[in-house]
């Protein structure tokens, strides 16, 4: 996918996460949508800046990027919505791409992807862009209703790492 689909599917995903996260109508709804749409929409964007530099969906598109924008908010108790930028980012390029990504780049230059996908340039790119959003956000639902919330107080978290690396005298 290109930019524009990028930016998309992060503002899509950042106003169903909205009410996925806190349900409603109402002010709380707006301003948990307002909260978490620029981490989305940056973390859409951050494995694309492997086209300035490196080589364009493997040096940022892979699964060790990924963990580190998943460990980040629990290490240091900020970006705790980045990685859903970035995963989605990734999904996007698997599902809705023909070219696929680098996974296991810099082990492995491979490229993964699914043969759903279109072109950049396709005129269905945006219908695919917005197909693969909504089974995000069922995912999402689904991860949020039944496994864990995504409206984590990681700060908990950050504290017991830090704690933990305290006593190991890091």
């Amino acid at each position: 996918m290109n930019k524009r689909g990028h930016v998309l599917n992060a503002l899509l995903l950042a106003l169903g996460l909205g009410f996925v996260i806190e349900p409603g109508l109402d002010v709380a709804t707006a301003r948990t949508t307002a909260q978490i749409t620029v981490p989305i929409v940056l973390g859409a964007l951050f494995p694309d800046v492997d086209t300035a530099f490196g080589r364009h969906r493997k040096t940022l598109h892979s699964l060790p990027v990924l963990a580190v924008f998943l460990a980040y908010p629990i290490v240091f108790g900020n970006l705790q919505y980045v990685w859903i930028g970035v995963f989605t980012h990734y999904l996007l390029d698997v599902v809705g791409s023909r070219r696929g990504i680098a996974l296991f780049h810099p082990l492995s230059d491979a490229e993964y992807g699914l043969p759903t996908g279109v072109t950049t340039s396709s005129k269905y790119a945006d219908l695919v862009t917005v197909i693969v959003t909504a089974l995000e956000l069922a995912a999402f639902w689904a991860l949020h209703t039944y496994v864990v919330t995504l409206d984590l107080d990681v700060s908990a978290a950050a504290r017991a790492a830090s704690e933990a690396a305290a006593g190991l005298g890091l």
